[in-house]
């Protein structure tokens, strides 16, 4: 039976989508762990060229081996919200301040179908309660 390799670091970026570069934060990151960062660009940029300047999370996991796997997460939910109500920034202050803009349940819909790929369930209920604590906690009220 094989070996598994043994995981020298986990590591989490976000990077906007067919934008990777050597420059921080991907290449002072990959580069303390003495990893060849173009073998992370190059694949990076061409497997997310379709979703070109969105800010994606990545999973990184680097092995003793100097070799590492990583995945894609996609689009913080945060982002999407704000998105979704063309505005800036969230409320400083959520529990006191809450937003002018509420976000509809076809908004919701949406987003939580766009991120029930990152999600623990397949259950879409749950993905919108999530998504709708998301927004709750950025002073957004969710319409009923």
């Amino acid at each position: 039976m094989a070996e598994a390799k043994q995981a020298r670091a986990t590591l989490k970026m976000k990077v906007r989508g067919g934008q990777a570069s050597a420059a921080p934060p991907v290449g002072s990151t990959l580069g303390q762990y003495g990893v060849s960062m173009m073998d992370f660009i190059n694949p990076f940029n061409e497997e997310t060229k379709d979703r070109m300047g969105q800010s994606l999370t990545v999973h990184i996991t680097i092995f003793e081996d100097r070799s590492m796997q990583w995945r894609v997460v996609g689009t913080p939910t945060d982002e999407m919200i704000l998105s979704a109500l063309k505005v800036d920034k969230g409320s400083g202050e959520p529990n006191k301040t809450k937003l002018d803009k509420k976000l509809s349940q076809g908004q919701l819909a949406e987003i939580a179908e766009a991120k029930a790929d990152d999600m623990n369930t397949d259950d879409i209920e749950a993905v919108k309660k999530m998504v709708a604590g998301t927004a709750r906690s950025m002073g957004v009220e969710v319409e009923t």
